[in-house]
Formats: structure tokens, sequence, C-alpha cells
């Protein structure tokens, strides 16, 4: 194993995305920081990661954008395999099905299919010449059991799921290896507004998740000791969905 791996993270700039930045950089992997938009937060990511020791090279670009990961990844594809891909990058846009607007059910669905497909087949095809590599997917509880005001979200999630364990068939016998983390109610951005009071009774842990305790199980997956383990779903929720 070459020495300086490297990771690339998409929507790395907060929350979940920069935690598995900073872990995996504590690893050893040189990180590739995929954002859309917020300069400021992946700068301060960057930071961390060159404060852990390692590299970071920041990519703002939009994961649905097919044009736009062509053009980023492309050239640096030819000189780099990153080891390690983690699809991170997702948002969700919250409303019943009936009031739900057609670009609330496109957009959700194209930054996590879309960006999965886009970004993961770039990388991909280096990875199989290699015959070595990590993909990581950041799904969803609301991708295994449906949540309502989410079906949209929850869709998105479920076809990262399917995603996963699809590709993990097809790219086994080449050494790479193809898994998804499903967090919970995690301390976000994305949680922030949500009524603690009625949720935590539904989570026998009795707490929210943290951003670390993701990046911790994307660590795991991402390292030698997880040397078995492909097209399975690790589920960090609290117990929250069992």
């Amino acid at each position: 194993m070459e020495n300086s791996k490297i990771a690339l993270i998409t929507g790395g700039s907060k929350g979940i995305g920069a935690a598995i930045a900073q872990v995996l950089a504590s690893d050893g992997f040189d990180i590739w920081l995929n954002y859309k938009s917020d300069h400021n937060s992946a700068s301060k990511t960057a930071q961390h990661v060159e404060e852990a020791g390692a590299k970071c090279l920041l990519l703002p670009f939009d994961v649905s954008d097919g044009e736009a990961v062509k053009a980023a990844l492309s050239p640096l594809l030819e000189n780099d395999t990153p080891y390690v891909v983690v699809n991170n990058a997702g948002y969700s846009k919250d409303t019943i099905l009936a009031m739900m607007n057609e670009h609330e059910w496109r957009g959700v669905i194209s930054v996590a299919l879309d960006g999965f497909f886009f970004v993961t087949k770039l990388v991909l095809v280096n990875m199989l010449r290699k015959r070595q590599g990590r993909i990581i997917n950041i799904v969803s509880t609301s991708g295994q059991s449906g949540m309502p005001g989410q079906v949209n979200y929850s869709a998105a999630k479920a076809g990262l799921i399917g995603a996963t364990k699809a590709l993990a068939a097809e790219v086994a016998k080449r050494n790479i290896l193809v898994n998804a983390v499903s967090p919970g109610f995690i301390e976000t951005d994305m949680t922030e507004g949500l009524p603690k009071e009625r949720i935590l009774p539904m989570i026998p842990l009795g707490r929210f998740g943290k951003p670390l305790e993701i990046a911790e199980t994307v660590s795991f997956l991402a390292s030698e000791k997880a040397a078995y383990i492909t097209g399975q779903v690790i589920a960090v929720n609290g117990g929250a969905y069992m």
C-alpha cells in the first residue's frame, strides 16, 4: 500500500463531511475536499486537515452537474487515484408529498444519486485498474425505515443503499469494497431546528449522535480492519432503527 493515500470526500465543508475529512487525515490520508459553495467552512476544514499533518485540496463543484464533476476531477485522475471515495453530499427539503414541488423532489434526489453516479464512475475506472479501493456512501435511517415528510430524502437514500449493494457485487473481484454508513439523528445544521423533546424518546440511547461518531465508522471501513466487509449498511443511530 503506497504512502499518503488519497480520500475524496463530497459535501465536506462542514458537519459530517468535515468530521470525516479530519479523521481520515489523522489516519494518514491526504484529502480531496469537495463542497458546493461554502468557501469559509471549507477553508476551516482544510486548516484542520493540515493541522492533522495531511494535504487538503479544495474542490468546489456541484456533484449533480456531470460536466462540473468531469472538469474538476478528470485532470487530477490522470496522475492520482483516491483509495477512498466518501459520497457524503446531500441535503433535505422536507415537506409532505402532497405539497412537494418538482424542484424539491428532483433536487434532493439528484444530489444524492446523480452525485454518487458522476463522482464514483469517474474514480472507479482508475480503481478497477489498480485493483484496490473503498467506496463509502453516507445514507440515512430515512432510507431504511422511511420518514414522513421526507419522501424525497427517503427515496434518495434508499436508492443509494440499493446502489451500494449492487456496486459491491460488481467490483468485489477487483478488491474494491463498497459499503454504506447510515446515520440517525446527528448534531449538525440539518437537525438544528428539530423538536428534540419529541425525538429523544424515539432513540434508545437518549441522545443525538455526533459527527465524529459517523467519521470513526467511516475510518474503520476505510482501514485494513474492514478488509472482509462489503455490501453492508452500518447503522450509527443510537438504536433508533434496528
